[in-house]
């Protein structure tokens, strides 16, 4: 029988990571966009201003709706341009708060490119738990530097409901 053939550790980590990536690159996190305005007309593409509606993954019954500028022209169609590092965020309840299982003190919830390589979206869930409330805040970061442009919104959850943490 002839011996198996194996891959140094190294490389299947290399390996692994590569598909990690290629994974995040095809499926990447998007809103429901639910509305745009134009703010500069260009024939190939105007650039726009749009509104997102994020849904917790782990809290049903609270949406986050996300405006933020999407450059337009040609670059922008293809997915190269980088978008404005300026966002803003509303969370309301849009049902019944019910947890799916015991939240981070802080998690990311959502993060989502702004341009083909280097710039993201985040938005990040903070629980105040002294006023039983989750805090949601957006900004956006780079390889290289980040924003300081952020945005922060809160929603107070019902004084019988406590929020789970782990």
């Amino acid at each position: 029988m002839a011996p198996a053939f194996r891959r140094p550790m190294a490389a299947c980590s290399a390996a692994s990571l590569a598909a990690a990536l290629a994974f995040a690159w095809i499926a990447p996190v998007h809103g429901e966009e639910i509305g745009s305005v134009n703010t500069h007309f260009r024939v190939t593409g105007s650039d726009r201003v749009v509104i997102e509606a994020y849904d917790d993954p782990e809290v049903d019954g609270i949406t986050c709706y996300v405006s933020r500028a999407r450059t337009g022209g040609i670059k922008g169609s293809l997915g190269m341009a980088e978008d404005p590092a300026e966002a803003s965020i509303a969370c309301r309840q849009v049902g019944k708060i019910a947890f799916k299982g015991p939240l981070r003190q802080q998690d990311n919830v959502f993060s989502e490119r702004m341009s083909i390589l280097f710039k993201t979206l985040h938005v990040v869930r903070v629980v105040d738990r002294k006023r039983n409330t989750l805090v949601y805040l957006t900004y956006s970061d780079r390889i290289v530097s980040g924003s300081p442009k952020n945005s922060v919104t809160a929603v107070p959850v019902e004084a019988g409901t406590p929020i789970p943490l782990r």
